[in-house]
Parts: C-alpha cells; sequence; structure tokens
C-alpha cells in the first residue's frame, strides 16, 4: 500500500517525480479496492487526490505545472469507475496536456467491481461530449 501522500501538496519539481512514473489515484481506492491499488502503485510515485474535497481546476493546475516543471516520464490515473468525482481525475489529467502541449504518456486506468480497465484517452475525451455519446448510443 503507498503511503498516503497528497498530490497538492507534493512539490511539482520533487526529486522522485522527476523523470518518473508518476501515479495518480482517488483517495478512497486506499479502502475500497487496497490490492488493486497496490499492485499498481508499485514502482510509481504515488500521489492521492479526492475530488469530492478538491476542485477540478486546482487538479489541472498542479498536473499541468508538474509536466512542465517535474518532467514526469508518464502519468498513470486509478479511479473508480462510475464516479463523477473520480471521473474528473481523468478530465484533469487530459486538460493538463492540452494546456501544456507536451507528449506526457498518459494511461486511464479504473476499477469496476474489484476489476480493472484500461480506458482510452479517447473515451475520457467522449466522456466531456454528451452529445457525442448519445450519438454512440444511438449507433450502437
Amino acid at each position: 500500500m503507498p503511503e498516503l501522500r497528497p498530490l497538492l501538496s507534493t512539490s511539482v519539481a520533487a526529486k522522485d517525480v522527476r523523470g518518473a512514473s508518476v501515479f495518480i489515484y482517488s483517495e478512497c481506492l486506499r479502502h475500497e479496492w487496497p490490492e488493486v491499488l497496490a499492485q499498481q502503485a508499485e514502482g510509481r510515485v504515488a500521489l492521492c487526490v479526492c475530488l469530492e474535497e478538491t476542485h477540478i481546476s486546482h487538479v489541472t493546475a498542479k498536473l499541468a505545472t508538474m509536466m512542465v516543471m517535474g518532467r514526469p516520464a508518464e502519468l498513470v490515473v486509478l479511479t473508480v469507475d462510475g464516479s463523477p468525482h473520480c471521473l474528473q481525475v481523468h478530465f484533469a489529467a487530459e486538460q493538463a496536456l492540452r494546456i501544456t502541449g507536451l507528449k506526457v504518456p498518459v494511461r486511464h486506468l479504473v476499477v469496476e467491481k474489484g476489476h480493472l480497465h484500461e480506458v482510452g484517452p479517447e473515451v475520457v475525451r467522449a466522456a466531456r461530449h454528451l452529445s457525442e455519446v448519445a450519438e454512440l448510443m444511438r449507433k450502437g
């Protein structure tokens, strides 16, 4: 289990962030799915966040600044699937990429009923555009 280290109180250019695989996870995973969390945190700089307590704008700004100042090798986001608050963590990561224009690889992971799923950035983008989701559902 990773230490409880909040994203917002971690330096954007912390020594361990520079060039590392940075892992952003929903704090509730520590209680809901600790085994999945521990497995995915292994070998990464693990930073927790809770969008029920923190505004998405703060998380987006922190991630964008971290990408510029800390230059992580990759960003991995893990949240609970179906949570409207957790979904915003994925939005924040993609928005940080758009703001910076950097090509930091971002992986999006969600836990649904104890099962880990990876979703692509195109899925995160679609989730922001409800008209497109409605069109996909009409077609499918």
